[in-house]
C-alpha cells in the first residue's frame, strides 16, 4: 500500500521545481530586457493599420515598447513614400513589404532584419460577372502603391496564365488600401487586390473571390520590419528591444483577444464587431512568432518584381536574420516556449 504522504510530497517537489523555473525564467528574461537601446526614441512608418498589424498596436498601447526602453511613434505612410522616408532618415524603421525590396534593388542598402509576417492574406476580389483571372483581359486592378504586394501577386498571377501586366491587365495604383477599395466600390477598376480588412468591406458589398492567396499557400515578405544596414549596424540593441517589445504585443494579443479588437477598432476605425472579429481571425493566422526571415519570401518578390533587376539576385542581399536569431534565443524562445528556438 502506498503511504498517504508520497503525492503530497512529490506535489510539493514539484511546486519547488515550478517555482525555481519561473524565477530562472524571470531572471533570463530581466537580463534580455536590461539591453540598453542605443536610440531610445524611433519613428516608424507602415502603409496601413490592419489584420498583420495588430500586434504592434497592441505593443504600442499596451505599453510593451516603452517596457523595453523604447518611445516609439507610428506614422501610415504610403509604401513608396515610406522607403524614401527610410533613405533620407525621416524615419529609423518601415514596418511593411516588398517595396523595401524594389528600394534596394535601385541602388539602397536597405535590408529586412525581420518578418513579423511572411504568408500571404491578400485576395484578388472582382466585380460581379467575373470569376477567373483570364477574364481580367482587357480590364483593370485596383491595387497601392508601384511594387507592393498587391502589384507582385497579380504579376505572379498573370505570369501563371500566360498574360502581363501592363500589356493584358491594368493595375491602378494609390497611396492607400483605403483609397484602392474607394476605386473599387465606385465601379472605376474591375478588380481589387488587398489584404484585411478591406477584403471584407469589399466582400459586404458583393465583390467575388477570385483568388484567395493566403489560400494558395503564397509566401510574401511583410509586413517585415526594413531599416538601413547601416542603422542595423550602429543600433542592435534598438532592434532587439523594438523585436521584444513586439512580441509581447504579439503575446497579449493571441491571449487577450478582446483587448487586442479593441485597439484593432481604434486605429483600424472599424466598429462593425462581426469585421473585428474576422479581420482578428485572419490576422492571427499569419502573425509569426519565430521572425527569421525565410529567403523564399524573398525569392517569391524578386521573381515577380516590375524591376527586371530582381530577375536572378541572390536573397541574401535583401536580409540579416543575426538580430532576430538572437532575439529568439534569449527572448522569444522563452515567450513562445516549445515553438521559437
Amino acid at each position: 500500500m502506498k503511504s498517504p504522504f508520497f503525492r503530497p510530497s512529490v506535489s510539493l517537489h514539484s511546486g519547488a521545481m515550478l517555482f525555481l523555473s519561473c524565477l530562472l525564467t524571470a531572471d533570463v528574461f530581466a537580463q534580455v530586457a536590461s539591453v540598453k537601446p542605443e536610440k531610445n526614441q524611433l519613428e516608424v512608418a507602415i502603409a496601413a493599420w490592419g489584420a498583420t498589424s495588430i500586434p504592434t498596436a497592441v505593443a504600442l498601447d499596451g505599453g510593451y515598447f516603452a517596457k523595453h526602453g523604447l518611445a516609439v511613434n507610428i506614422s501610415v505612410v504610403a509604401a513608396s513614400t515610406s522607403v524614401q522616408a527610410l533613405i533620407s532618415g525621416r524615419v529609423d524603421i518601415y514596418q511593411g513589404g516588398a517595396t523595401a525590396i524594389g528600394g534596394n534593388l535601385g541602388g539602397a542598402d536597405i535590408i529586412y532584419v525581420g518578418a513579423s509576417v511572411d504568408k500571404s492574406s491578400l485576395m484578388l476580389l472582382s466585380q460581379k460577372g467575373i470569376t477567373s483571372f483570364e477574364q481580367f483581359r482587357g480590364k483593370t486592378i485596383s491595387t497601392t502603391s508601384p511594387g507592393a504586394f498587391g502589384e507582385i501577386v497579380v504579376r505572379m498571377t498573370a505570369r501563371k496564365h500566360g498574360m502581363e501586366v501592363g500589356k493584358d491587365v491594368k493595375l491602378i495604383y494609390h497611396r492607400t488600401p483605403g483609397e484602392a477599395l474607394s476605386t473599387f466600390l465606385v465601379g472605376n477598376a474591375d478588380g481589387l487586390v488587398i489584404g484585411p480588412p478591406h477584403t471584407d468591406l469589399a466582400r459586404q458589398k458583393g465583390a467575388t473571390v477570385v483568388v484567395d492567396y493566403y489560400k494558395d499557400g503564397v509566401k510574401i515578405i511583410g509586413p517585415g520590419t526594413a531599416v538601413m544596414r547601416e542603422f542595423a549596424q550602429k543600433n542592435p540593441n534598438t532592434i532587439k528591444a523594438y523585436f521584444m517589445g513586439h512580441l509581447d504585443g504579439l503575446k497579449r494579443a493571441l491571449d487577450d483577444e478582446e483587448f487586442a479588437k479593441k485597439l484593432d477598432g481604434k486605429y483600424s476605425k472599424i466598429t462593425d464587431a462581426a469585421l473585428l472579429a474576422e479581420n482578428y481571425r485572419q490576422g492571427a493566422r499569419v502573425w509569426n512568432k519565430d521572425m527569421s526571415v525565410d529567403p523564399a519570401a524573398i525569392r517569391m518578390v524578386l521573381e515577380n518584381s516590375p524591376d527586371d533587376k530582381g530577375k536572378g539576385a541572390d536573397p541574401k542581399r535583401f536580409y540579416d536574420n543575426t538580430i532576430i536569431q538572437a532575439v529568439n534565443r534569449d527572448y522569444a524562445s522563452k515567450l513562445f516556449a516549445g515553438e521559437v528556438k
